[in-house]
């Protein structure tokens, strides 16, 4: 069983299918996920994009439809007998699922660690009491997990093998009907509907404003895998502004792009390997920040920031996250060059924090000694 539960780790977990099949082309999998885990070979009892929520108040709304998947899979540890559990992130529901496989035997292994070393740490007894091996791709998440007494294994970033260009920078901007000449901002609004719904309209009155002061602009915004273009459309209609949409190709797209407007998340880490600057915004519900406020116990909320241990970008958070802000910041970046430079040579330390390439590979051999008992 592997069981994803947005696109990221979708991405992830596609990637970590081919590699075990490689090691072994027998094995079978099942489990919740996306299209990419799907294109690998996993059976799907149900689709990630239909999971995917940010913020505690927002899980509300999808609560029975996520309970009922739950429930679907723990019989399922029952009735399928899987030989090992992989477990992708996506805490809340993950966590739960390891304790019912730990009840019947059934190896654990966990890939992409949940952030407990920023909230909510004693989940840490938790993870020791049902997860087998917990492998982490963060370089200082070893280290927090080690002192904890929990089996884990540092596998380097999976990001490194995946975020690459395909095309020329001029090849791209003709694929994507961009000119040379004008200033390109990259929109990233999320993979989620919710944080989409709540940011994309922010960003685009940041673009409003940015059109007013900065010529020539143009803007592009790639579509995650696991939103309808239709309701992306839906939203861009109420703004007078022109934003090229592009479905896929997200890394070309934010290669070629001056500056990024990215949700907090993992575009920032793949905007950062590409050396594009950005500013980064988080916005959740009221009750979800004060409460999340409570428990947080790190400086920053992006994982760029976060890895480099100082603030290499800005980040905008909750009230913060308004039009006159974000295009401020955006404004910074486009018409301070020297600020610009100084954001691409830290983005660009970033690669090397993050261990070596075949973060899939490791995972997939670690996994598959789990199923032969070694």
């Amino acid at each position: 069983m592997i069981v994803a539960g947005e696109a990221s780790g979708d991405l992830h977990g596609g990637n970590l299918v081919r590699a075990m099949h490689q090691m072994d082309p027998d094995l079978s999998f099942y489990g919740i996920g996306g299209k990419r885990m799907q294109a690998a070979g996993v059976e799907l009892l149900a689709d990630a994009a239909d999971m995917a929520v940010v913020g505690l108040t927002e899980v509300a709304f999808k609560l029975g439809m996520i309970l009922r998947v739950m429930r679907r899979l723990k019989v399922s540890l029952s009735t399928e007998k899987p030989d090992l559990v992989i477990l992708i992130d996506y805490p809340d529901f993950n966590l739960p699922v390891a304790r019912a496989a730990r009840k019947r035997g059934i190896k654990v292994l966990y890939y992409i660690s949940p952030q407990v070393w920023a909230w909510r740490k004693g989940r840490i007894e938790t993870i020791r009491n049902s997860v087998d091996r917990m492998v982490v791709i963060l370089p200082f998440e070893e280290k927090f997990y080690r002192d904890a007494g929990v089996d884990v294994t540092f596998v380097g970033h999976p990001l490194l093998d995946e975020v690459r260009k395909k095309y020329s920078r001029s090849e791209a901007l003709r694929r994507f009907g961009l000119r040379e000449e004008a200033i390109t901002v990259a929109i990233l609004p999320g993979s989620r509907r919710s944080e989409v719904a709540v940011l994309l309209p922010e960003m685009l009155g940041a673009c409003r404003i940015l059109m007013e002061k900065i010529s020539p602009l143009q803007f592009i915004l790639p579509i995650a895998g696991t939103l309808d273009p239709a309701f992306v459309r839906d939203i861009l209609g109420q703004f007078p502004v022109r934003v090229n949409v592009i479905r896929d190709e997200i890394y070309d797209v934010i290669s070629i792009s001056d500056a990024a407007m990215v949700a907090s998340g993992t575009a920032t880490l793949e905007t950062a390997l590409l050396e594009t600057p950005m500013v980064v915004v988080y916005k959740v519900s009221g009750v979800s920040y004060a409460i999340g406020r409570r428990f947080i116990r790190v400086d920053h909320i992006s994982l760029v920031n976060l890895i480099a241990g100082c603030a290499v970008v800005p980040e905008l958070i909750q009230s913060e996250v308004n039009p006159e802000r974000i295009a401020a910041e955006v404004r910074e970046i486009i018409t301070r060059r020297g600020k610009t430079r100084e954001m691409k040579a830290s983005l660009a330390d970033i690669r090397g924090k993050l261990g070596a390439p075949g973060a899939s590979q490791r995972t997939a051999r670690i996994a598959c000694d789990m199923l032969s008992g070694k």
